[in-house]
């Protein structure tokens, strides 16, 4: 069929427009920059423009909608334009084209309270409980989603769950550097159980969502490898594959949590060039429980990840050694 897929100029945007095309469907892809995924048809852009989202959804049957703005710090205006306004103007455009499967993707932090997430499944989105504006604005974004299920257009929401792998700018790049730099905490000692999603899996799970929507539309998923590991492992074995030294300095996470608030309000009076170096949210991330049951998301997906932890880090490795370091 023909999907349009947001965000595909990003890491897991592309992953999935290449998934797609790989399965034959006929691919159209939105976003500011050129996706760069062969056999896709590029529509630049941004999601807020209603006009140009309604070209590119025109003849549509499918939606597959990844783009938002992602940032620990930022104007909150910018948050809600993208990632509330943007999802609407989405929904709209695809009832108007007839659309009939569309996927959100959505993030755990939309059920994030700032305590452990410990076995749950996809707890319900909400945004007045939400962490910072990223997390507030794609909890609204969600509910906003599954509150235009019907049975012309079927919509399901995905959360993918920390996901990493080779070419990653955001969560892989980020470790490895500031490990390197030496200034990657563990809070308190980075023993935090975490679930987390390789790409591929990422990829093949939010495809499944589209394929399923028939069974599965109304619910939201959380999508994980379903391998829960120490915080602290984990990044090791990231700084690891890229020949870095992992993290070993440990930091209490009241500590952490104090600082991140500080440096919070210190950034939005006066943002740094990069993302702020902690906040309470990400500090409340690294040092509590985040492992997910995963039991209703392969049954009704009818999908189960391909790679493991463990071959995902081989794959960084090579990705690194290819790269010369």
């Amino acid at each position: 069929m023909i999907v349009v897929v947001t965000g595909a100029s990003g890491f897991l945007g592309r992953a999935v427009a290449a998934e797609l095309v790989a399965a034959g469907h006929e691919v159209r892809t939105l976003q500011r920059r050129p996706s760069q995924v062969p056999g896709a048809t590029d529509v630049l852009g941004s999601v807020t423009d209603a006009s140009l989202v309604a070209r590119a959804l025109d003849g549509a049957e499918g939606v597959v909608h990844l783009a938002a703005k992602v940032s620990l710090a930022g104007d909150p205006a910018d948050f809600r334009r993208v990632n509330v306004d943007g999802t609407r103007t989405m929904l709209d455009a695809a009832e108007r084209a007839g659309v009939s499967r569309f996927v959100q993707v959505s993030s755990p932090s939309v059920a994030h309270a700032g305590a452990a997430l410990a076995g749950v499944g996809a707890e319900p989105a909400s945004p007045e409980h939400a962490r910072g504006d990223y997390a507030r604005t794609k909890a609204e974004a969600e509910l906003l989603a599954l509150s235009r299920d019907s049975a012309s257009m079927r919509v399901v929401a995905v959360r993918p769950h920390l996901v990493w792998g080779p070419g990653d700018a955001q969560l892989t790049e980020r470790i490895i550097d500031r490990a390197r730099r030496g200034t990657l905490p563990l809070l308190d000692g980075g023993t935090a159980l975490i679930d987390s999603t390789y790409v591929d899996n990422a990829a093949s799970g939010i495809v499944a969502a589209l394929k399923r929507a028939d069974a599965a539309h109304g619910n939201a998923y959380v999508i994980t490898n379903g391998e829960p590991r120490a915080i602290g492992d984990l990044m090791a074995g990231i700084c690891l594959a890229a020949g870095v030294r992992p993290p070993r300095f440990s930091v209490p996470a009241g500590l952490a949590k104090a600082a991140g608030s500080a440096i919070e309000r210190a950034w939005a009076i006066r943002p740094g060039q990069d993302e702020p170096p902690m906040t309470r949210f990400l500090a409340e991330q690294l040092s509590t429980a985040h492992w997910f049951d995963q039991r209703d998301t392969r049954r009704d997906l009818d999908w189960a990840p391909s790679v493991s932890i463990d071959e995902g880090l081989r794959r960084l490795a090579a990705h690194y050694r290819s790269a010369g370091g």
